[in-house]
């Protein structure tokens, strides 16, 4: 814009559209429009470098289709499916670019800094998805702050090519970048004026160009991980999926900056109102005086034995399922096994995924229903900025005694990462650096079978007379199911009076035999066990049901029935209490399993596991809201939390007793603590055993 002016007046400048007659001659001067476009383009140069630097596949499973590399859909979805994340990427990026426009007031030397510092990211990118499978996370800017030298750690080999490649690449953009300062008169001077008054309505206009874009960035990341926010509805309306289960995934996916902010400042609990040093001090004491009356009947200690949770990917009984007839039980030995020891039916609060949020309920003995609804994947956003992540491996003391087993990519979940903060020594799985020592498939089968899985966990605990804690997860009822088993005479159909379609006939037939193999692979795991000297007890628990059951699903009135998977607490002979039954346990949730593998092995008990202990005989199992299609990440669905009593019937909260609210108020207060308060309870004798 130009001020209007008299014959007599000189002309002022205000924006990127005028001319300064001051301007060095070296050509013509750049319009404010061609500053625009050139914005554009080199804003989308910027979004290209930070995909590619994502680009990379599993080494095991391809993940996606390496949008930026093999083709046009980070892009191309806009026309294919009206998806605008890319545009969002755009936005968010370009917001960064215009504060440093604004800072510098040159276009020539604000765009080199702008595509150095996204081309140093993208190969960080690169670096640390070649190592780790993993993209940035904001937990690693507490990583490298705290040693610089750590950036060393997501070096490959093979790193100089790369950096080789970003060097060129950057001086042919700074090449060009000195050619078109030379044809543009302006150099690239985007407001200039030469009297006070436009120098001041210059400075305030870049100063509103600073401060505004700023305000929305700040804003947008602090507030893209609530629910119910302008944020997050915007992103979501843009086309943002989140993919929380694999990072590569969801950046390539959704954009390396859609991604990163997302899980900047995710909201994970409300404070209650009493929390304090002194509340947190009662609720010590409180459990305390319970574990002491507990421990009172107890005569033995839990880590005098070897505790094994197995967490069985998708196993459930589809014989439960509502509307579907099965020709032949899939699960005769595990339901046999279930008669003859503690045994009942988990509430999941995932269906066809979400296995993570189950086996974090399970290691820490925490509940995803006292999470906010924002909170979707503590793996991912909430433990990377933990200070402290008590965990029941860590009761059985040094690390060489916590082992975990999963025959996939360590990197999913961010697993690899969190299991070593939770103080596992090895995480043994298809990519290492501890690599799991079987890993035989069945038939067609993609996954590592259930078998394989046990003789790598059998030789972990044969290696050592000490007692352990050993976390298994296994992979070989993963979905998707597409007839992989050789003489598979399974058979599925409908009782409803609609058919089944062929594609989930086929997956829930595929699934059955899948399941029959887990059964057996289970049995012989637990008599293999059996043999030995040393007393074990394993709590194995299927996470949630594949979500292949779309006729199912297709009625809300079958949620619960869809959300209930198989579990049992078993013990071997050398135990010595091998067939006991403990009370209410028809119905459970993973985060009272340690409380009940306790009680089933006559242990003593901390403080926190006694308040688990009586949290569980008010509420038998309980999950936050759920829904019959497969869990994205993208949010946990309003409504009520789902609690069941112990002949696994739905309990409104408002009908509790005044000791049932006294307990979920005390684990609010101490799930609290734990994630995201003060951590006073670190101080007390709360998670210790006698």
């Amino acid at each position: 814009m130009t001020k209007a002016t008299s014959k007599n007046e000189p002309i002022e400048e205000l924006s990127i559209a005028t001319v300064d007659p001051t301007a060095r001659k070296t050509g013509k001067e750049f319009p404010g429009w061609l500053y625009g476009v050139l914005f554009v383009l080199f804003d989308a140069v910027g979004i290209a470098a930070l995909q590619i630097g994502v680009s990379e596949s599993a080494t095991r499973v391809q993940l996606s289709n390496n949008m930026w590399l093999t083709g046009w859909g980070f892009v191309g979805k806009m026309f294919t499916s009206a998806n605008f994340v890319a545009v969002l990427n755009l936005i968010l990026w370009g917001v960064l670019y215009v504060i440093l426009l604004m800072l510098t007031n040159r276009f020539w030397v604000a765009t080199p800094i702008f595509l150095a510092v996204t081309f140093i990211v993208a190969v960080i990118e690169h670096f640390k998805v070649s190592i780790r499978y993993e993209a940035i996370l904001p937990s690693d800017l507490n990583f490298l702050k705290a040693d610089a030298g750590n950036l060393m750690s997501f070096m490959p080999s093979g790193a100089q090519w790369t950096i080789l490649i970003a060097v060129a690449a950057f001086a042919a953009f700074v090449a060009l970048f000195v050619f078109l300062n030379r044809l543009d008169a302006r150099h690239g001077r985007l407001f200039r004026g030469s009297d006070k008054q436009s120098r001041s309505v210059n400075a305030i206009t870049r100063l509103l160009l600073i401060l505004l874009p700023g305000l929305f960035f700040t804003l947008y990341s602090m507030q893209v991980s609530t629910v119910g926010s302008w944020a997050k509805t915007f992103a979501t309306v843009m086309g943002d999926k989140p993919s929380m289960w694999d990072s590569v995934y969801d950046a390539q996916r959704n954009g390396p900056l859609v991604a990163f902010t997302r899980q900047l400042n995710p909201k994970v609990m409300i404070k209650p109102e009493n929390y304090s040093e002194e509340t947190m001090k009662e609720v010590a004491a409180r459990y305390t005086k319970e574990a002491k009356k507990i421990n009172a009947d107890r005569s033995t200690n839990m880590t005098d034995s070897t505790v094994i949770y197995v967490l069985s990917e998708s196993f459930s009984d589809p014989s439960r399922v509502p509307g579907l007839k099965v020709n032949k039980d899939s699960m005769p030995k595990i339901r046999e096994i279930k008669q003859n020891t503690t045994s009942g039916l988990m509430l999941s609060s995932g269906y066809g995924g979400g296995t993570a949020n189950l086996e974090y309920m399970g290691l820490s003995g925490l509940s995803m229903a006292n999470f906010d609804s924002s909170l979707t994947s503590p793996y991912q956003q909430l433990v990377p900025s933990e200070h402290w992540t008590p965990t029941i491996n860590q009761m059985w003391g040094a690390a060489k005694n916590s082992i975990g087993l999963h025959p996939y990519e360590s990197s999913m979940y961010s697993r690899a990462t969190n299991y070593k903060k939770f103080g596992f020594s090895h995480f043994y799985t298809l990519t290492g650096p501890d690599v799991i020592s079987h890993q035989d498939k069945i038939d067609d089968s993609p996954y590592v079978s259930d078998e394989a899985t046990y003789q790598s966990t059998l030789e972990e605990v044969r290696k050592t007379k000490s007692n352990q804690f050993l976390q298994v997860i296994t992979m070989q009822n993963h979905m998707p199911y597409h007839d992989w088993y050789k003489h598979n005479d399974f058979k599925a159909s409908s009782t409803t009076g609609k058919p089944l379609k062929d594609d989930e006939k086929e997956s829930i037939e595929t699934y059955q035999k899948g399941a029959s193999l887990t059964d057996g692979a289970t049995a012989g795991f637990l008599s293999e066990l059996d043999k030995l000297d040393k007393p074990v007890t394993v709590v194995f628990y299927g996470d949630h049901l594949p979500g292949i059951y779309s006729s199912a699903s297709a009625d809300d009135d079958n949620s619960l029935a869809l959300h209930q998977t198989d579990y049992f607490i078993w013990s071997n002979k050398a135990s010595g209490t091998q067939g006991n039954k403990i009370g209410n346990a028809d119905y459970s949730s993973p985060n009272f399993f340690v409380a009940q593998a306790a009680e089933h092995m006559d242990a003593k008990v901390s403080p926190y596991l006694a308040f688990l202990t009586e949290m569980h005989s008010k509420i038998s199992a309980m999950e936050p809201p759920v829904v019959n299609n497969i869990q994205g990440w993208d949010r946990i669905p309003e409504g009520q939390n789902i609690y069941l009593n112990a002949k696994g019937e739905p309990m409104a909260e408002e009908d509790f007793d005044a000791e049932t609210k006294q307990l979920l108020a005390d684990y609010k207060l101490i799930q609290y603590d734990i994630t995201t308060g003060k951590n006073y309870l670190k101080d007390t004798s709360f998670m210790d055993l006698p």
